[in-house]
């Protein structure tokens, strides 16, 4: 993992989530973020897959518990 990665992904969280300064980390969970429920949480990994190109596996988008566990995927 590289800190330009957690970077990218962290623009991608500001830019859905509607928030300049949300800072993320590898233990960011839904938890912390109040608007991340589990409709919002689906677009966003939508929004995920289409800025890294890539197809998220159901079984890591469903049993994703925190940033550190989508990074690798990403």
């Amino acid at each position: 993992m590289t800190q330009n990665k957690l970077d990218q992904i962290q623009a991608v969280f500001r830019d859905f989530f509607n928030s300049p300064s949300l800072i993320i980390t590898l233990e960011t969970t839904a938890s912390d973020i109040e608007s991340w429920d589990s409709l919002s949480h689906v677009d966003l990994m939508m929004v995920l897959e289409e800025k890294f190109n890539v197809r998220l596996p159901t079984k890591i988008i469903m049993n994703a518990n925190n940033v550190g566990d989508l990074i690798g995927h990403l």
